[in-house]
């Protein structure tokens, strides 16, 4: 699901068309060369100490069908979700409410209503299947690092690199934490090592303009809402 971005020192132009929810791409692959481009443009986001402490692990064809398909398995026989790391499983305050509010206006598109759990399980399922998109790229580092919130940081910038990188070459992305819930399946369907670990994945292809939920534009606060000047 995308994020708005803004203009960067990539030259991207008119932030404001590049929507935030992503949910359905074209039936089109996307190339290795196309890939291998993306990610050359997006290894000089910033890291610690110039560190580079990101792995990418590019994965497309049956590899990728394999990992949607026990993706969504375990889930809908109630495994419990398998991350490598720590991370908060409920959001509180401002922050639950951001999230409640971007499932509203995407539910509301797909004309799908709170007690239609049929279409509410299909919309959860789109991310356990990475979107149906050709590729793709799961983010790891090495487990030495850990703990890694550094390295961590160094990885959202590489993402953020990638969101910027495609968008710019006609390619929309999904940063999707749903598609390594199951890392487990990840690792093994897609040879990651064991002394990697997996972080998020982003879902990379062609976006159907068709697709409602892609016209969607999340709200972004005001900046006096986190921003304090000091010494202005």
């Amino acid at each position: 699901m995308f994020t708005d971005l803004r203009n960067t020192s990539y030259g991207f132009h008119g932030f404001r068309k590049i929507k935030e929810k992503r949910a359905k791409v074209l039936d089109k692959p996307a190339p290795e060369h196309v890939v291998d481009d993306i990610l050359e443009t997006a290894k000089w986001a910033p890291s610690s100490y110039n560190t580079q402490t990101w792995k990418v692990h590019a994965v497309t064809g049956e590899t990728l069908d394999r990992i949607r398909e026990g993706n969504t398995k375990n889930t809908l026989e109630g495994k419990p979700h398998v991350r490598d790391f720590p991370y908060k499983e409920e959001y509180e305050g401002e922050h639950r409410k951001r999230q409640i509010d971007v499932a509203i206006q995407l539910f509301e598109t797909m004309g799908i209503a709170r007690d239609d759990k049929e279409k509410r399980l299909d919309w959860m399922l789109r991310g356990f299947r990475q979107f149906d998109a050709p590729v793709s790229l799961v983010l790891t580092y090495n487990k030495y690092l850990e703990p890694a919130a550094i390295s961590q940081f160094a990885l959202g910038s590489l993402a953020y690199g990638i969101v910027l990188a495609a968008w710019e070459r006609g390619l929309g992305c999904v940063i999707n934490g749903q598609g390594i819930m199951q890392s487990d399946v990840v690792r093994d369907l897609a040879g990651i090592p064991d002394d990697e670990s997996i972080m998020i994945c982003i879902a990379l292809g062609y976006p159907d303009d068709n697709f409602a939920a892609n016209n969607v534009r999340s709200t972004r606060a005001a900046n006096s809402d986190f921003v304090r000047y000091v010494g202005f």
